[in-house]
Parts: structure tokens; sequence; C-alpha cells
């Protein structure tokens, strides 16, 4: 999926790295340049790819995902807003389905910078009674750089819903993850990792509470190391459907949760508050290490 990304045809060339392409129905931007290949679709102002030069895919996407306009692209970085999980319809917020503008971009030999943003609507207004601004900021170089900020007066949740490639998830452990955790597997029971690291031997859905700064992917298989670093968050999720999720999912493969972990950077259990002249901020940078 990540080389088929990369080989669409050009609609328009914006600028010398980034171009405008489209998959099945949704508008993508493609950025190519010498450091760094990436990929964000308009719709959700998603992250579907982003590899630096000379590594391997980071970004895990299902070969099975939907590129229809209105549904939600399964793997990438989903932007989870303004609510996350079940709290609302649709599931994980509106902002993953909605279309977004490029308000800004710029590049440089080192990295490519973009700024989408989404603003509230009578459409969005039907679902969540509020006025907004939310922005969404990327820098793509040797690191992937995500900034989420929201503008207004209100509280939400949210998440940025990393999903990574993995060579195989027998081979994975996440570590820096704290002790405490809720288990939504097991309806919400509270739980605390002796280490502090998860492991994948069946499905997991687990909001940690207190976790560290940085979550260290250790993919063993694959001999990669991927670094985490959370900012402005309250949480960290991690999530794997296992094999009989997995087989149920309708855009998912039945073995693709061999290939993915995802490690989000997340405001569950403490809501983000923006407030007049104050906007509430989540955001991630993603680094590559050899060896695992």
């Amino acid at each position: 999926m990540n080389e088929k990304l990369f080989s669409l045809p050009v609609a328009e060339q914006l600028t010398p790295y980034i171009s405008l392409r489209k998959m099945g129905d949704l508008p993508l931007l493609v950025i190519a340049h010498p450091r760094v290949r990436a990929a964000v679709t308009l719709q959700g102002a998603q992250l579907v790819a982003w590899q630096p030069s000379g590594e391997k895919p980071v970004i895990w996407l299902s070969d099975k995902t939907a590129w229809s306009a209105g549904k939600a692209i399964r793997g990438g970085v989903p932007v989870c807003w303004p609510w996350f999980g079940p709290a609302g319809e649709p599931a994980h917020g509106f902002a993953r389905t909605l279309p977004w503008t490029l308000s800004a971009h710029d590049e440089n030999e080192e990295s490519v910078m973009l700024t989408l943003v989404l603003e509230s609507s009578e459409q969005t207004k039907k679902l969540w009674p509020h006025d907004f601004s939310l922005f969404i900021r990327f820098r793509f170089s040797e690191r992937c750089e995500i900034e989420l900020e929201a503008h207004g007066d209100f509280e939400a949740t949210a998440a940025l819903h990393s999903n990574f490639e993995v060579k195989d998830i027998d081979g994975v452990e996440v570590s820096g993850l704290g002790q405490p955790y809720i288990d939504k597997v097991r309806d919400n029971a509270e739980g605390l990792s002796e280490s502090g690291s998860q492991r994948y031997p069946d499905r997991v859905d687990r909001i940690y509470t207190q976790p560290e700064d940085c979550s260290i992917i250790s993919d063993k298989t694959g001999n990669r190391t991927l670094e985490v670093h959370h900012h402005y968050h309250s949480d960290v999720v991690t999530w794997n459907p296992g094999p009989a999720l997995s087989c149920s999912m309708s855009d998912m493969a039945n073995e693709g949760y061999k290939s993915m972990v995802c490690v989000e950077t997340a405001h569950v259990t403490k809501p983000m508050v923006s407030a007049g002249e104050s906007p509430a901020r989540l955001a991630v940078t993603i680094k590559v290490r050899k060896g695992a």
C-alpha cells in the first residue's frame, strides 16, 4: 500500500516537494523529499505514510481500507476529536471523516511543513454544539512531528491514533507506559503493569493513565525501535485487535493484526480544555532507531 500511494498520478504539483493526488475518492497530499516521504489525506487530515530516507515504512495502513468520502480510513494516524471512543456518534468523533483545508505549507532542504484547518459548521453543530477552529501541523523530516491545536471554549477528549508498522506482533514490546491502566477489553477493569510495558499475545486495548513522556516500541523481529514522544497528553492508549477481531473487521485482512501496533497520544481520562486565548494542544514526535 505504501508504494501505491507514492506512484499515484499527480493531479497538481503544489511545490517541488508537495503534490496533490487522489486515492479512491479522497484527495491526498504527497510529500516526496530527498530526506523523507509522507502522505496526508485532506479528509481527516490523516497521516497515512511517513518514511525517512533509507528506512522501511513506519506508519501502518490496512490494504483493505476504504478510500470513500465520509468513511474512516483504517490505519495511519486518525485524529480522534472532539471525543474518544463511543462517547458520541460517530465513534472517535467527526474530525477524522470531514474534509480539512490546507491553509499553509513550507519546505526547505531539511523538511516539509503542512498546516490544515477544520472549522465549525452547521454540520458539526448538529453533532456537537460548539464553535471551534481546529489546526493540525505536520513537520516531516528524519523525525515526524504532529501537533493538534483546538481554539474555542469547550472541553474535549482526543487522541492521535498512531498505527505503527511492525514485522511481527509476537516480537513487539512497548515500554514506558507506566503502571495503572484501564482495560477496555475487560469492561474498563483497572489494572497495574509491574514493568510499565506491554506485549500482545492476543487482543489488547488499554488506556495507560500515568504514562511516561516517551513510549518505546521494540520490534525485535524487524530489528527496529521506534520512539513515540508524547506532548500535552494525559494518557497513552495501546491497541492491537488480535486474530479474532481482525478476522471480523471488513477493512482489515485476517492476519492484519500481525503487522501493526497502535500507540496513541491521548487525552481520555482528563479532557483537553480550550478557553479564550488559550487553545488546547496535543502533539506527538516519532523517531526511528536502528536495532531493537
